[in-house]
């Protein structure tokens, strides 16, 4: 059906669009003389399909506009309700909720957005007399609680409009939430929406641009705000922290604050909530500033507060997993889009504390708020973990497994062009948590802070250091170069030091806070550091020795609830460590006549499969299910794990 194409269309041009639409908000449809087409809740105009479509018969639609309802609000919002879900033809699909406005207005195509331009004229203290200036033709509402009231309002100020000028109004504008434009093609509808946001750029000042400094002190005061944010049962927090030149002017001072401590829409409460931190104590007091302000928040809202704002840090958003912290910091930085718009037409006005009230208890938008939780899974779920090595191999099989099982994953490699591919690839099947890529060499200090920093920018904390980055160079004691020694040395054994060391500091941090909470550094070792290897003692010695370090640091981190613990995986015959044609393993070996009378890279293959009981290579899914035992367990640190199918037996 044409018509159902163009509506998919137009909410999919309008959903991508970030002036237009955050969050997935905004809903669109298109009617006929019995039936109406309406974006379902929980769906997202960016990606709308058919089938986000709820369907609903006009002719048990049309006589709620003048249908008598309970003046009791939960009552009368129930009875709206039902009355909805009765007109549903599509079962399954929660119609949205200003599916009425849509149905009483004669247009074909209806589209309500939320462009931040218009709610920096509807988030002002002169909306009315300016609105009215710009745009003559067409229908302001004064703000209106959500529901039947709004729907009412809508209904009745459209009647009138009609018999004052003889045809309904093709736009409305919604004080302190956005604008509905009606138009019997879709064209016609764009038409429009250019001609409003052109009108406006031309009365508003540019937003400031340009990056903003965050302080050095975010790698260790944001994980400790963290796992106070996350302590008690609260469940694991990831946190976002964002600054460029508007939100450090916002946060400069508690003056400027106060311009965005309060809500503008709905829609901001139902993702940002409707009370906000903000922090201003030097780097050292600020943990204890945070934790004092968090726990009376807690204490007064029954819940964790969404945003922190910080002097000299920026936009922190804390949301229950990597998806819910970007769309938080999506929602409350077009917020401080629309204070800084509103000064153009007055100044910023807020909802008031009722308005506030109606939608926090609001079912509806509690049913929204749900929906865009998401379902959590997996055995790491909400953990953030940094993979050395992950671009690719071993590493990227180990951090794809840790994406599935719910955690943020930061693919740490010095393959900068793989390594982006890689956390891609990732993010396409993540579902509430995210992946991220971080140029990293782990042999050298500044660059692993580096690492922590970003990782910590991107999802608040660190609680698991998978150390899986190494190298190998075979051969004897005839053929081995110091060149090749040191080289292989100072990635297998001083470069694992080097992540413990990093990993460990913030860890400490965050168990300090939470005397529930254990960290964990998992260095991804070999069999090799479990017996020796024939013609490959650069490699052994450095695995050998990394055991050595995990029990060294096991012993020191126990008291800080950081457990450490090697996995020592045979051999991943699939990989490219061993089997890339030109300088794989069986290709070094055969040259390095490591296997007696190996005549082709097959027969070593077969040598090497021959040592192994189980008949089988060691994979990634292997050695992430000792990951993740090493991860959930606590009654063990310091321990040397074998997946090696039997080759290599503990005695």
């Amino acid at each position: 059906m044409k018509e159902i194409e163009d509506l998919i269309a137009i909410s999919r041009k309008y959903g991508a669009d970030d002036r237009f639409v955050i969050a997935g908000g905004g809903n669109t449809s298109y009617k006929t003389a019995d039936r109406l087409w309406v974006k379902a809740s929980g769906h997202a105009l960016a990606t709308i399909t058919e089938d986000g479509f709820a369907v609903l018969d006009r002719a048990l639609l049309n006589p709620m506009g003048e249908k008598k309802y309970s003046a009791d609000t939960a009552e009368r919002e129930d009875q709206v309700k039902n009355d909805l879900a009765a007109a549903c033809i599509t079962r399954g699909r929660r119609p949205s909720v200003e599916t009425s406005m849509h149905n009483c207005l004669e247009a074909a195509y209806i589209v309500h957005l939320h462009p931040t331009l218009v709610g920096g004229l509807m988030c002002a203290k002169d909306a009315a007399e300016r609105c009215a200036q710009l745009f003559p033709d067409a229908l302001y509402i004064p703000y209106t609680d959500p529901g039947y009231t709004l729907f009412k309002k809508v209904y009745d100020k459209v009647a009138d409009y009609k018999k004052a000028r003889g045809h309904e109004p093709q736009v409305i504008f919604l004080q302190n939430h956005g604008i509905f434009v009606g138009a019997d093609t879709t064209a016609e509808i764009e038409k429009v929406y250019d001609c409003v946001l052109s009108t406006l750029e031309k009365e508003v000042r540019a937003v400031p641009e340009g990056p903003a400094p965050v302080c050095d002190c975010v790698s260790e005061t944001i994980p400790a705000i963290r796992q106070i944010l996350s302590r008690g049962g609260r469940g694991l927090k990831t946190l976002k922290v964002t600054n460029n030149a508007l939100i450090d002017g916002f946060i400069a001072s508690r003056a400027a604050a106060g311009a965005v401590l309060s809500p503008f829409t709905p829609d901001g409460i139902v993702y940002c909530k409707s009370e906000y931190i903000y922090l201003d104590e030097p780097c050292e007091k600020l943990a204890a500033q945070a934790e004092k302000k968090i726990e009376a928040y807690v204490e007064k809202r029954g819940h964790t507060p969404k945003v922190l704002l910080i002097k000299g840090v920026g936009l922190v958003a804390v949301g229950d997993n990597a998806k819910n912290a970007q769309i938080i910091t999506d929602v409350f930085y077009d917020a401080m889009k629309i204070a800084w718009y509103a000064q153009s037409f007055g100044g910023e006005h807020p909802m008031t504390a009722r308005q506030i009230a109606f939608i926090d208890n609001w079912e509806v938008e509690n049913y929204r708020r749900k929906v865009a939780a998401g379902a959590s899974r997996g055995r790491v779920e909400g953990k953030t973990i940094i993979v050395t090595g992950a671009a690719q191999g071993f590493g990227e099989g180990i951090a794809r497994c840790l994406m599935k099982e719910g955690a943020n994953i930061v693919v740490a490699d010095l393959n900068e062009a793989v390594g982006e591919q890689t956390a891609a690839s990732f993010n396409e099947i993540a579902k509430n948590n995210r992946a991220i890529f971080v140029k990293t060499n782990v042999a050298d200090m500044d660059s692993l802070r580096g690492l922590i920093r970003e990782t910590v920018l991107n999802f608040g904390a660190l609680d698991v250091f998978v150390s899986n980055a190494g190298v190998l160079r075979a051969g004897g004691l005839e053929a081995m170069t110091p060149e090749n020694f040191e080289f292989v040395t100072n990635i297998n054994y001083k470069a694992y030091f080097f992540c413990a060391k990093v990993a460990s500091h913030v860890m400490k941090i965050q168990t300090a806070l939470d005397p529930e909470y254990f960290a964990d550094i998992v260095q991804v070792n070999s069999k090799s550091g479990l017996r020796g290897s024939k013609a490959n003692f650069a490699y052994a010695g450095g695995k050998f020795g990394g055991i050595g370090l995990t029990q060294s640091f096991a012993l020191e981190l126990a008291p800080f609830r950081v457990k450490v613990n090697s996995i020592c995986p045979g051999n991943f015959y699939d990989g490219p460590l061993w089997s890339n044609p030109v300088n794989g393993l069986f290709v070094q070996y055969l040259a390095a006549g490591k296997v007696p009378g190996a005549k082709t890279v097959q027969d070593v293959k077969d040598y090497y499969l021959g040592q192994v009981p189980m008949r089988k290579g060691c994979n990634p899914e292997d050695v992430t299910k000792a990951i993740l035992y090493a991860i959930d367990q606590t009654g063990e640190t310091g321990q040397a794990i074998p997946v090696t199918g039997g080759q290599v037996m503990l005695s």
